[in-house]
């Protein structure tokens, strides 16, 4: 009895009474800290450049971002499976204020690829806890909603991070060094700021504190085994893939096509407000449509405007079709959250979220190295084509992993089940009541 009052008493149900307070606290923190690192990482490119670093070098410290989660990921997620989540909101602050302010003061590139490195580490720490809180504390029927509000925060920081740091860095009179140096010293401090944000985000009583009490490890071979899982990891990786390219090779179409900077600044400041605006509507469209179209629908739109943005149109009608592309693109990152977490095994929900993310850092590394290589013997709207058939790619899988059985939200502890009723059943038949009489009664 004293356990069905307590909160939080059926699997994936938030605790009663709780409200979204939370929700917004952590938006609010995950916007700085994502406004932090997209406003860090172009100014590390600065940097380093104002240090000597050629391109080759430029792109190493890049990808010694990527490099650490790749590592790290599943352990912290093994971590956060069997305790809280909230501790790694701090840790990552901290680590990627660090990573920041210390890439500003150093003055060796060897010393700039490690902090980077610490910044990459931040960013995962944050955001396997942020996104484990979110899965655990959202109802089934919410986790769509609120892992959609929840990603507003980083299109928040995707925004205005590189915005500020353009603002800051100069490289007028030689001030380059001076300036990228200020720029990461201001986003330490900008991640700083969602410190103030994280109290009390984490409920003391949520359903995943049972897993606490399961010391078994679920083999990373059943978790990317579980239907779902593995479009779900694929579909945020083509999709992040997309917007990572789509940012890199905008302004080198804009330069064969003779489109000012400013205006592909532009372009792409519409592209992520559309983004933002898909996921302030992602509930009524869900009511709409479901999961599953809207998945699928998405992907499939998006793989052709993207195609077709190796067509040489105006600037108007490139402008609509990137608005569209960023709207359909904002669709597939909270709902493939959603995807894996609900498909994974219950116990092992935060290790699936890891793999989701090392997918994700996989394809940061690996797609725009396909995209150079691409763009240097076809041109360089041709990067486009190959992430129209990513998408495309992540449409059909769309299809198919959305659909994927709801086994996972069974609750794992053996003492939230209900009795069984069977041995109810076999004392009535042994009853030396008459079995019309039963059936009366």
């Amino acid at each position: 009895m004293s356990r069905a009052r307590g909160p939080g008493a059926g699997p994936g149900r938030a605790p009663a009474g709780r409200g979204r307070g939370w929700l917004l606290r952590l938006v609010i923190a995950f916007a700085f800290a994502q406004g932090a690192v997209s406003m860090a990482r172009p100014a590390v490119s600065y940097r380093a450049l104002a240090l000597g670093a050629d391109e080759t070098a430029v792109g190493v410290i890049a990808g010694v971002y990527a490099l650490l989660p790749l590592f790290a990921a599943v352990p912290l997620g093994r971590r956060t499976d069997h305790g809280r989540c909230a501790p790694l909101l701090p840790l990552g602050v901290v680590l990627v204020s660090g990573g920041c302010a210390l890439s500003g003061v150093v003055s060796s590139l060897p010393a700039m690829a490690a902090w980077s490195g610490v910044m990459g580490l931040g960013h995962l720490c944050f955001v396997i806890g942020a996104q484990s809180i979110v899965a655990r504390q959202s109802a089934p029927a919410e986790q769509d909603r609120n892992f959609g509000h929840f990603t507003i925060g980083a299109s928040l920081g995707q925004l205005g991070g590189p915005i500020a740091a353009g603002a800051l860095i100069s490289g007028e009179s030689g001030a380059l060094g001076r300036t990228s140096a200020l720029a990461l010293l201001v986003s330490a401090g900008v991640c700083a700021v969602a410190l103030t944000s994280l109290w009390r985000i984490e409920h003391r009583r949520t359903p995943g504190s049972r897993a606490m009490n399961q010391p078994a490890k679920v083999p990373v071979t059943r978790i990317l085994g579980a239907r779902g899982v593995p479009a779900g990891i694929f579909i945020s990786m083509a999709v992040l893939s997309s917007t990572d390219i789509l940012t890199a090779y905008l302004p080198v179409v804009g330069e064969h096509r003779g489109i000012a900077p400013a205006t592909v600044g532009l372009l792409l400041s519409l592209r992520a407000a559309a983004t933002i605006a898909c996921r302030l509507v992602m509930t009524p469209m869900l009511r709409l449509l479901g999961r599953t179209a809207l998945l699928t629908t998405s992907c499939l739109l998006a793989g052709l405007l993207c195609a077709g943005m190796v067509l040489p149109v105006p600037v108007p009608v490139l402008a609509v079709m990137l608005a569209a592309l960023g709207f359909c693109l904002g669709a597939g990152q909270p709902l493939s959250m959603t995807t894996v977490v609900q498909a994974a095994p219950a116990e092992a929900r935060s290790t699936a979220l890891a793999l989701r993310l090392t997918g994700n850092r996989l394809g940061q590394a690996a797609a725009p190295a396909a995209a150079g290589l691409i763009a240097g013997t076809a041109g360089a709207a041709a990067p486009f084509a190959l992430l129209g058939a990513l998408l495309l790619a992540a449409a059909g899988l769309g299809l198919r992993g959305g659909r994927a059985p709801r086994a996972s939200s069974v609750p794992a502890d053996p003492a939230s089940v209900p009795p069984e009723p069977a041995p109810v059943r076999d004392r009535e038949q042994d009853d030396s009541t008459p079995l019309a009489d039963r059936n009366r009664s």
